[in-house]
């Protein structure tokens, strides 16, 4: 006979672990206990060694759903002769190291019964298990029990009460069960929070979204703006209240069939789809679809998700798709407080689907795509958060702020990194309190106090501002785009020096410029910057991101000097604006000088004659990706390899003539964007090349939010992979500024060790 102590960290706790051990030790034939405590699950078990071998063998590999390990240690112990096994109250010690599982769609049992008549839960819009529902959006601190999440608002009816106590239930301990007798209930208001007399609150919002009405729906991380998605009058009344002239809006479908009639399919699109997480999937819309053309204008790909939650489930049974939106205005958070909501909506919604379970944390849909036959998230949130990513080696614990746009912060904690949900832009106030917000509840979950504070290198970010206000830690100032690099290698694993393409908006360099096409050879420790594209002036500063016309004239000059090509867009220019506008190039007035891939995206947009203002950011960029689809173009325009300074420069001014060439020869905007599209590509396989040759590295590390195009990443790949570079890309992290924060941490963590 043996005893072992099994210590088991990772997502561990609220997942139907506990019962899982203990079903598992009956049916193997151990005795002893196992309970929940602040590092994750203690178990000891007792048997003959062969039985207690096939115990541990079963324990990983057979996980419950949601369930995963990342840590477990084993310490023999004298057999004590005990012969049953029991479940134990949770303990708590001072290392709480417990992982909190993230929010769940509904599970296919519990599916099950919400549907069916004879089920003490049929149609209960709150219906979950161990297998599945709120975790992370409802969790007030740790250990993950009921009294710690905020279902300790309701009492458990007797019913409730004894599927929780019982091991062999699917509902043990499941912290938020409940059912229509003691748990939450829906409540529909007017647009000004009044109670309305709906005998059935769900019936009578389908009634409304029916009739062309918007509703603000109460999820698990927050409000949801609802409409219906073929509905062309409600969808331009949501555009008009809501103030979002042209960026797509989300669509919530009932199921896969309902989601192939507008929108194409693969398999790998599937899983994403369908799996737990169930974020929001860029799909290829249908030519045929049934949608309004007004969910996603100018755009090809439509974003999909499918339900996560009974409620959801409940609503769109009646209607093929809704749009299922953030709600918020513009550059808010979302909506997830029931006083608040009804606050910032008045103006938006006609009417209020709420409940009165309370969300702790305001949790946004997760976003993502396939590319190169992978998932890539584009944002990471509900679903995935607070997961945690899995670091090459130990480090000291850092908090680590992110940027400004598409806001995140990271917290370590041994090898282990926890990206927060997304937050937004920080300079919305509210957005920013949200930040703050954020940081002090996952440290309090995490039981965590960081030894280092990591920020982006612009001293004029919130979050760097932030930064300054944690005046007891040490700070570490990285600079933007070693940031990015440092991301991806970590997401990979790579610890070796690598070179890296990173290609983005705008990010603050070491040289007081503003970089975003850069060719860098580093690690956690350090970078050098070996090359980058050629620097462009941005005239009237962030007006050149708004107006990409601006980077267009820009280009021009670069090409050409004075000597201006007559283009039909540019002769539509009023002349004094034009003419005040070269002045300020000229002069290098208000012109700060970039060296930025989205800015030359932006440019060959407005050149091509795809977009002159955008409404959303990237969007420029966007619909040049969309056009350049339809049929395949081996053609590339070149550009020219410089050195100057000891670094390689990439010049577009070869590639802005042969592309004003083909557009006075009426070539159309698709065979401009894939020729672009195609020669960005080559350029960068001869870089890397170039710098292979000079420094002796064959992996490269593509990131930056660039590299959330699919065309130009793949067919990027399709040549690094010809010239037998062993290639890094994301997956799990964003490539945009919401992955930033994962390698400001490690490379802050860095920093500690060698200090």
């Amino acid at each position: 006979m043996q005893r072992k102590r099994l210590e088991i960290e990772g997502i561990v706790q609220g997942v139907g672990f506990r019962p899982f051990v203990y079903q598992l030790a009956c049916r193997v034939g151990v005795a002893g206990w196992v309970r929940n405590d602040s590092r994750g699950v203690t178990i000891e078990v007792e048997g003959e060694g062969a039985i207690l071998a096939e115990f541990l063998r079963q324990l990983q590999e057979q996980l419950p759903p949601l369930a995963s390990i990342s840590r477990l240690s084993e310490q023999p112990l004298p057999p004590c002769g005990e012969r049953d096994f029991h479940i134990h109250h949770s303990a708590s010690d001072s290392a709480a190291l417990a992982q909190i599982a993230p929010d769940s769609h509904v599970c296919a049992d519990c599916l099950r019964e919400l549907f069916d008549p004879a089920d003490r839960r049929y149609r209960y819009p709150f219906i979950n298990c161990t297998n599945c529902g709120p975790r992370y959006t409802i969790v007030t601190a740790i250990p993950y029990d009921r009294p710690f999440t905020t279902m300790a608002d309701f009492p458990m009816c007797p019913a409730c009460q004894g599927e929780y106590a019982d091991p062999g239930s699917r509902r043990f301990h499941a912290q938020p069960n409940a059912c229509p007798e003691c748990g939450p209930q829906l409540a529909l208001r007017d647009s000004q929070g009044q109670l309305l007399a709906a005998e059935v609150p769900l019936a009578a919002t389908t009634d409304l979204l029916a009739a062309g009405q918007i509703v603000a729906i109460k999820g698990l991380g927050g409000y949801h703006l609802a409409v219906d998605a073929a509905n062309d009058t409600a969808l331009a009344e949501l555009r008009r209240r809501k103030g979002r002239d042209e960026k797509p809006f989300a669509l919530m479908a009932f199921d896969l069939p309902m989601v192939a009639r507008f929108a194409e399919i693969d398999a790998i699109e599937q899983r994403l789809l369908e799996s737990p997480e169930r974020p929001i999937v860029l799909l290829r819309r249908r030519a045929d679809a049934p949608l309004s053309p007004l969910v996603a204008p100018h755009n090809r790909y439509v974003g999909v998700m499918l339900p996560y939650t009974p409620l959801h489930y409940l609503l769109l049974q009646q209607f093929p798709a809704l749009v299922m939106t953030s709600a918020n205005l513009s550059d808010e958070p979302i909506a997830f407080e029931d006083a608040d909501a009804t606050g910032r909506l008045a103006q938006i919604a006609d009417a209020f689907l709420s409940h009165n379970r309370r969300i702790q944390t305001r949790t946004d849909d997760s976003i993502g795509r396939v590319m190169a036959g992978r998932a890539l998230l584009l944002r990471r949130s509900r679903g995935f958060v607070p997961r945690a990513v899995a670091l090459p080696k130990e480090q000291p614990a850092v908090l680590a702020l992110g940027a400004e746009l598409k806001s995140t912060f990271c917290l370590t904690r041994g090898d282990r990194a926890f990206l927060s949900q997304h937050i937004g832009d920080l300079k919305n106030q509210q957005v920013y309190a949200s930040f703050a917000e954020g940081i002090e509840h996952l440290q309090g979950l995490l039981q965590l106090q960081p030894q280092i504070v990591a920020h982006d290198l612009h001293p004029d970010y919130l979050s760097s501002r932030y930064a300054g206000e944690l005046t007891k830690l040490p700070r570490v100032a990285v600079q933007h785009h070693h940031a990015h690099l440092v991301s991806c290698m970590a997401e990979n694993c790579v610890t070796a020096p690598a070179l890296g393409v990173i290609f983005d908006g705008l990010g603050y360099g070491s040289d007081g410029r503003l970089w975003g096409g850069e060719f860098l050879l580093g690690d956690a420790r350090g970078f050098q910057r070996l090359g980058h594209l050629a620097y462009l002036p941005m005239p009237g500063g962030d007006a050149a991101t708004r107006e990409p016309w601006r980077m267009a004239v820009a280009a021009l000059v670069h090409a050409y000097g004075d000597d201006l090509p007559q283009l039909p867009w540019l002769t539509a220019l009023p002349a004094a604006d034009l003419r005040l506008l070269r002045q300020m190039i000229a002069k290098g007035l208000n012109s700060p000088l970039t060296s930025s891939c989205g800015r030359l995206f932006d440019a060959v947009a407005a050149l091509a004659g795809v977009r002159q203002k955008v409404s959303y950011e990237g969007q420029a960029a966007l619909e040049l990706e969309i056009v350049l689809e339809g049929g395949p173009e081996a053609g590339e325009y070149l550009f020219e390899l410089q050195t100057q300074d000891d670094l390689l420069v990439v010049d577009p001014a070869p590639m802005i003539r042969a592309l004003v060439a083909d557009l006075q020869g009426g070539g159309a905007p698709g065979l401009l964007s894939a020729r672009f599209h195609n020669g960005l590509a080559r350029v960068i396989g001869q870089v890397c090349d170039r710098l292979r040759q000079q420094q002796g590295i064959a992996a490269v590390a593509l990131s930056g939010g660039v590299f959330q195009n699919r065309y130009l990443t793949e067919r990027t790949l399709e040549i690094l992979g010809k010239l037998n570079f062993s290639v890094y890309t994301h997956s799990l992290v964003p490539p945009n500024d919401g992955g930033l924060a994962l390698g400001q941490a490690v490379i802050a963590g860095a920093a500690g060790v060698q200090a």
